[in-house]
């Protein structure tokens, strides 16, 4: 790919980019689109509701409008733009600024540190998520927090594989890393005669239980309390580790994958799904960066390449090994016992 030589204004607008998406982390922390989802407000109301001081507020909103996350009508009232209204507001289902508040608490300031993580290969964050849920899911604010992102997260990638896996030809799925329950839901919800449940620690039972009561679907789905690392996964027809091997150094990923081929009946299926790397590793940046944030956050925990995944599996005994596009940045890596 050629780019042009003559100007720096690629690396500048790379360099800044840590700008804009501080100012879409605070708005989404100060409330600013859930407050405009009720109407559009002029900015002395906009700031006296969200508790912005005089001085940068302005700035602030329309550097919003620039990013295409506000529009600015021409009265001067400052509303949501389409897709800030949809994604953006705390009281709707499609929600998905619960992972940008994660972003924004437990990430955004962790990445300050990336140099020092590079020279010592650490981990900088005593908050650390990857490998450390137990302590993350004992505080109530942290847990919800994180829970609602990895819904978030999942609800796309869940609508995909609903769509995209030949659900009929099997009868039980269970969700290993489950949170609350997103992913079997969403499968539920398409294919009425899925059976089965979701597997994390037994911390996350209540929200999994009011998430699948919700949905109405507590006769089909229960929830399987346990931990990965002493205990036996459920047996299933289907299980799922979506975004679960990436937390953890290769002999933890090579564990999950042995246990899985172990709970799988014969002709069993298993689904792992991640941001890929791509196989040469020179174009999928945010899978690239997702390692890297693994790097900051975990004591072992790397993303990797389809490639990589399907020789793990094969050590693990699958067969009929197949990788395929779920959304723009995940796909699933599907094997047979």
């Amino acid at each position: 790919m050629a780019f042009d030589v003559t100007s720096p204004d690629r690396i500048m607008e790379l360099g800044h980019a840590f700008r804009g998406s501080k100012a879409l982390l605070s708005a989404v922390e100060l409330g600013i689109f859930t407050t405009l989802a009720d109407g559009p407000l002029d900015i002395e109301a906009l700031r006296e509701r969200v508790g912005l001081n005089k001085r940068g507020a302005r700035d602030f909103l329309d550097a919003l409008v620039a990013l295409g996350m506000l529009v600015r009508h021409t009265d001067g009232r400052f509303a949501n733009s389409p897709e800030a209204d949809v994604y953006l507001d705390r009281t709707k289902p499609t929600y998905v600024g619960g992972l940008l508040e994660s972003f924004n608490a437990e990430q955004y300031g962790v990445w300050a540190s990336l140099t020092t993580a590079l020279r010592t290969g650490k981990p900088q964050s005593d908050k650390s998520v990857a490998g450390n849920f137990a302590r993350l899911y004992a505080d109530r604010t942290s847990r919800e927090m994180f829970v609602s992102g990895m819904t978030a997260r999942t609800r796309p990638v869940a609508k995909a594989l609903a769509t995209r896996f030949p659900w009929a030809d099997y009868r039980t799925l269970v969700d290993i890393g489950t949170a609350e329950g997103c992913l079997p839901v969403q499968i539920a919800q398409v294919h009425p005669h899925v059976t089965g449940g979701g597997f994390d620690l037994p911390a996350l039972a209540s929200q999994f239980d009011s998430y699948v009561q919700k949905h109405a679907l507590s006769n089909r789905f229960q929830f399987y309390p346990g931990d990965f690392f002493s205990d036996p996964l459920p047996v299933a027809d289907v299980l799922v580790l979506g975004r679960v091997l990436h937390n953890w150094d290769l002999a933890t990923k090579k564990m999950l994958l042995n246990k899985s081929y172990n709970s799988l009946p014969p002709a069993g299926a298993l689904i792992v799904y991640e941001r890929l790397i791509d196989d040469e590793r020179r174009v999928n940046a945010a899978g690239l960066l997702s390692s890297l944030n693994m790097l900051l956050m975990s004591t072992g925990g790397f993303d990797f390449t389809g490639a990589d995944c399907i020789v793990w599996m094969r050590e693990a005994g699958f067969r009929d090994i197949r990788i395929e596009p779920l959304t723009a940045d995940q796909s699933m890596v599907v094997g047979v016992k």
